[in-house]
């Protein structure tokens, strides 16, 4: 039995998770516990079951070390010592066995760490050593040997003399440099890791909070768990007031539309990559509240942070106590090829909640609704190109028109399922790459389809975002088309808006929906008509209407499914090129979404009149749309 079996709800404290911070201890308790049956016998690595990552199953044993670690020195760090389980003295002996000869051929040794280029995953996973190492460096590090603080610390610097990829692995040396100073190691060699990743953070810096991981537009969780995680605990474990007045500013920013996008049953976003580290989406939130870096009162904050560990446990995560790789259970289209078994023990930087400790407000606090359970409305976030729309039932679909993870060639030629669709939610995912695609729009010509892979933002404001894309054919099909996409948003319902340029008339253009799944297609249900659709879920329900240009209408089936069922259905409307301008009306929701908007089209202006008699009209004649409220 889990020890978080043994602990009761407090429904007075916490009365919408009903968890409080003995909730957090047990499960880190029971993460922690069920690992070591898979540890080597001197606990130098942990090789959890399942196919290893590209990196091979020796890196994967020290991934399973490194970030169960963590949550280890998260969980003695919290409560100033307390080891009840001995976790501390586990990773004692792996930290020495690992680092006897590293890069041995043994049931213990640890690789050494290369460049992104050969052999880097191991740098990923010093940053959680050193972290773990600086958190807990009364209980470990400072009882350790000189000779075995030299060994640890020689292994460590192969972090600071190696090339990390061009993202957020720069803040891995980081990490490393800043454990090392902190320690009374530092010179030189991690100053200069530390100017460098600093310089490069101002860099990918956006504004508003939020940065790109690396250059480029790559907006995902990454922005929390890395972007903002690394340089938060730098400045507060440094005790660096300046970096510390910088980098919570941004923080606090980030936490203003960040937190927004948590379903009001937990759930984070589905989009971006390495979602297999689940609530690790939350580490920003519990780094705001605990260096009071955050727009949120504690009691908002703690409804975020368990809902969001909440929501994954309820879900079936864990097989036998372990982590499986996926999302709510084993899913693997939600996996990178980087990810091990250890990979989903990422999740360990949620429990950088447990810095605050027993008396602090985030625990004491009564839990309050989170922003989603607020009343409906569209917050644009600039940076990002998104536009977050938010109803009352919780659920939250964010527009993408400036998250671009492009890359040449992308998965096997196709667009990036989490990063190229036109919008994302909390209780949907895209489909796989080699099934149709939701959420998108698609050209054909000469027998091959332009589809929508790289963009550029076209701007966003108050109910509106926009973006160009040149659609990406096999050949060289319509070189010269163009389409402008935008999206008008109000309450549950959503207007899209394709603006076709350089498109020859007759080109055939298809425009998708949200994709509804299930684990049996008996569970699905659908109702065509000769202008809508409408696919209904045990989730929620997706409706697309054909306004103008694709007046052909079929559901599409996507037997791969995604992670929220293993079969979906995906609404689709074609047509061919005429006017240029293609419209449908599109909604998401778990409760009625009410009337569909009435959209007027006066050549390239659209005008709405949305149920409840609000107005929007854009202008698209032109590179950026034109949009007001009324007319």
């Amino acid at each position: 039995m889990s020890l978080l079996e043994n602990v009761p709800e407090d429904r007075v404290l916490s009365p919408l998770t009903g968890w409080t911070r003995a909730h957090w201890l047990a499960v880190a308790d029971d993460l922690l516990l069920a690992v070591r049956p898979w540890a080597t016998p001197e606990f130098g690595r942990i090789d959890l079951p399942g196919e290893p990552a590209r990196a091979g199953w020796v890196s994967d044993g020290l991934e399973g070390f490194a970030r169960t670690f963590l949550t280890a020195a998260f969980r003695v760090a919290g409560e100033g010592g307390a080891d009840p389980h001995g976790h501390l003295g586990n990773y004692r002996r792996g930290l020495l066995a690992g680092t006897r000869d590293p890069g041995s051929d043994d049931a213990e040794s640890w690789p050494v760490i290369g460049s992104v280029r050969s052999g880097g995953q191991p740098m990923v996973e010093s940053a959680s050593i050193a972290l773990a190492l600086d958190l807990t460096r009364e209980w470990l590090w400072d009882r350790l040997s000189g000779e075995e603080q030299d060994r640890v610390e020689a292994w460590l610097r192969g972090s600071l003399r190696h090339e990390p990829a061009p993202n957020n692995w720069y803040l891995f040396p980081m990490a490393v440099a800043s454990f090392l100073t902190g320690a009374g190691r530092g010179d030189a060699e991690t100053e200069a890791a530390i100017s460098r990743a600093l310089d490069l953070l101002e860099g990918w810096y956006r504004g508003d909070g939020w940065y790109t991981d690396g250059d480029g537009r790559m907006f995902d969780h990454y922005v929390g768990w890395a972007m903002h995680l690394y340089p938060v605990l730098y400045s507060h474990l440094r005790r660096d007031e300046e970096l510390g007045k910088r980098f919570g500013a941004r923080l606090r920013e980030f936490l203003t539309t960040f937190a927004l996008t948590f379903d009001g049953n937990g759930a984070p976003l589905h989009q971006g990559r390495s979602l297999t580290y689940r609530f690790a989406t939350v580490s920003s939130v519990a780094l705001g509240a605990v260096t009071g870096n955050t727009p949120w009162t504690p009691g908002v904050s703690r409804t975020l942070l368990s809902s969001g560990v909440r929501y994954f446990l309820d879900r079936g995560a864990t097989t036998d106590g372990l982590l499986t790789r996926g999302f709510h259970g084993p899913h693997p289209a939600s996996v990178q090829g980087y990810s091990g078994p250890g990979s989903p023990y990422w999740s360990s930087k949620a429990f950088s909640a447990l810095l605050a400790g027993p008396d602090h407000p985030l625990w004491t606090a009564t839990e309050e609704p989170v922003p989603a359970l607020a009343p409906s409305r569209t917050t644009p976030i600039a940076p990002a190109g998104w536009l977050v729309q938010n109803t009352a039932d919780g659920l939250v679909r964010v527009h993408n028109h400036g998250s671009d993870h492009h890359r040449p060639g992308g998965p096997d030629g196709r667009p990036d399922p989490f990063y190229a669709r036109l919008a994302y939610s909390t209780r949907t995912g895209p489909t796989s790459a080699h099934n149709v695609a939701d959420n998108t729009v698609v050209l054909g010509a000469r027998g091959v389809e332009g589809v929508r892979y790289a963009f550029t933002p076209a701007g966003t404001g108050p109910g509106w975002a926009a973006s160009r894309h040149h659609p990406e054919f096999v050949g060289t099909a319509l070189p010269q088309a163009e389409v402008l996409s935008l999206v008008l948003a109000h309450g549950a319902w959503e207007v899209r808006v394709f603006r076709l340029g350089a498109v020859p008339a007759g080109t055939v253009v298809t425009v998708t929906g949200w994709a509804v799944a299930a684990d049996h297609p008996g569970l699905l249900e659908q109702r065509l008509d000769t202008t809508s659709i409408t696919l209904t879920a045990p989730g929620p329900s997706s409706r697309l209407l054909a306004v103008h240009g694709v007046p052909d209408l079929d559901v599409v089936r996507a037997p791969a499914g995604n992670a929220f069922g293993a079969w979906a259905l995906v609404p689709r409307a074609r047509g061919r090129a005429g006017d240029g301008l293609v419209v449908v009306a599109v909604s998401l929701s778990g409760v009625d979404p009410g009337p569909a908007p009435e959209v007027v089209l006066d050549g390239a202006r659209v005008r709405v009149t949305w149920a409840d008699g609000t107005r929007s009209q854009a202008d698209v004649d032109g590179p950026v749309p034109q949009v007001e409220p009324g007319w």
